[in-house]
């Protein structure tokens, strides 16, 4: 019933500001020791929390989230670490003004299966950075493995001697619990299904969302594709290409398209090039348009199974030569498998139209991949296509989301902006749940334009 809904939440959100309260009294430095204590926990426990999520979910391999495990703890803590997050920021003698970080205090967050370990981490890592609570509502495929990590990292936070209930993680799941926790709790982050983030918007209290994934890879005329075809595979295929921000086309110049169909090949690509194969992959990947919940997540092997052709046992990826965009192919939209979709073109403004129209079918706002070593051409696609990430000869899967390599804000919420009806377009920080009060002093010896000065 509601009214019971309702009174279940509101004992979190009790326990919450209680905690919130003692917790945003401690200093800097114990601050950052919970913070570390978080990170350090899925770290050490990588292996464990990897096993468990693929157990339950059924999505995935263990290495990939063993690596991701250990790689995102790292470079979040690493981010988060020496950054002041509490009392007086800084003061601008230029300006007057002096910033005060504060708490939000009580954050709610939504997480994803595809990420059930990492991203309540990073999530509650941000959160109690900046002096907050943080109760997490996890994907009902993944209620045990996320509330497993909550509870390791709680165990942590007690030999800390932290208050109790900072990180808090709902043990009965409903859409009215989720409705009754993001209404209540003081800024929302939703990572995860386009309805469950748009319910997070229309909660009624601030949000943070991310919007839906389909990368665009262009490899750029001229660019070593043996260089980037490697690093294009370990994108798409990582943790069987659940990843929002792994690779999902690949736009390649015309002239060396076979060329680079036979690099694919050379490094475990089935290339598909039979069109009665062609329609199988489809079916196999897509039903009625939408996702074929069998397929999400498996190896290529599985999903050779599921559309009854025959690959190579050791082949990591399929590659499909699309027949559209994905404004009427649906291979040029989001695949939730390693399999990805080629396509040719004769200049680069026409590589980028072909990236723009599948990004408008899905993933507008969210990131593209671009392999070039001209800065002329790299400026020239960062300036057409409306993504809130341009990922620049790497691997889009492990770098759009922060990496030791680049200066992106490691994280697991990759906000797209307006084009995915988010409220910001770059990935997820702890500012985020930082409010910021500021100190504007006097400053009679500011100069005062005249009005010719400002009209003339």
């Amino acid at each position: 019933m509601e009214t019971d809904s309702r009174a279940y939440i509101d004992g979190y959100i009790e326990r919450a500001r209680k905690a919130q309260a003692a917790f945003e009294k401690l200093s800097q430095e114990e601050v950052d020791m919970a913070v570390k204590a978080i990170g350090k926990t899925v770290y050490d426990n990588a292996e464990f929390l990897a096993e468990i999520a693929v157990e339950e979910t059924g999505m995935g391999n263990i290495p990939d989230k063993i690596a991701k495990n250990k790689q995102k703890s790292k470079i979040v803590w690493n981010n988060l670490r020496g950054k002041k997050s509490r009392g007086i920021l800084d003061t601008d003698e230029t300006t007057g003004i002096t910033r005060i970080a504060k708490p939000v205090g009580v954050a709610a967050a939504i997480t994803p299966c595809t990420n059930p370990i990492v991203t309540p981490m990073s999530n509650a890592m941000f959160a109690l950075k900046c002096g907050n609570a943080i109760i997490i509502t996890p994907h009902h495929k993944s209620i045990r493995c996320s509330t497993k990590t909550v509870e390791m990292i709680n165990e942590e936070l007690a030999k800390l001697g932290m208050p109790e209930n900072l990180i808090q993680i709902l043990d009965e799941h409903s859409r009215e619990n989720t409705r009754n926790l993001i209404s209540s709790a003081d800024v929302v982050v939703a990572t995860g299904g386009g309805g469950m983030v748009n319910a997070a918007y229309s909660s009624g209290r601030p949000a943070l969302g991310v919007g839906a994934g389909n990368v665009q890879c262009i490899i750029d005329e001229g660019y070593d594709y043996k260089t980037a075809v490697p690093k294009i595979i370990t994108g798409r295929t990582f943790d069987y290409g659940i990843i929002c921000s792994g690779e999902q086309s690949v736009i390649c110049p015309e002239k060396d398209f076979d060329a680079i169909m036979n690099e694919f090949e050379a490094n475990g690509g089935y290339i598909v090039r039979d069109k009665d194969e062609l329609e199988k992959v489809r079916g196999a990947l897509f039903q009625d348009g939408k996702p074929n919940r069998h397929s999400v997540g498996q190896s290529c092997q599985k999903v050779a199974e599921l559309a009854g052709i025959d690959i190579p046992e050791d082949t990591k990826i399929i590659v499909v030569e699309a027949e559209g965009t994905g404004l009427t192919d649906s291979l040029g939209g989001e695949k939730m498998a390693p399999v990805i979709a080629a396509y040719k073109y004769s200049t680069l403004a026409d590589g980028v139209q072909i990236a723009r129209e599948n990004l408008e079918k899905e993933g507008k706002g969210h990131s593209v991949s671009f392999h070039s070593d001209s800065e002329e051409h790299i400026e020239y696609v960062g300036t057409e296509l409306c993504v809130s990430r341009f990922v620049i000869n790497q691997v889009c899967a492990s770098s759009a989301g922060g990496s030791f390599y680049n200066g992106l804000a490691p994280t697991n919420t990759l906000g797209c902006g307006s084009w995915g009806h988010n409220s910001i377009s770059e990935n997820l920080d702890y500012k985020h749940l930082m409010n910021v009060s500021r100190i504007a002093r006097y400053m009679p010896d500011n100069h005062v334009p005249t009005d010719e000065e400002l009209w003339g």
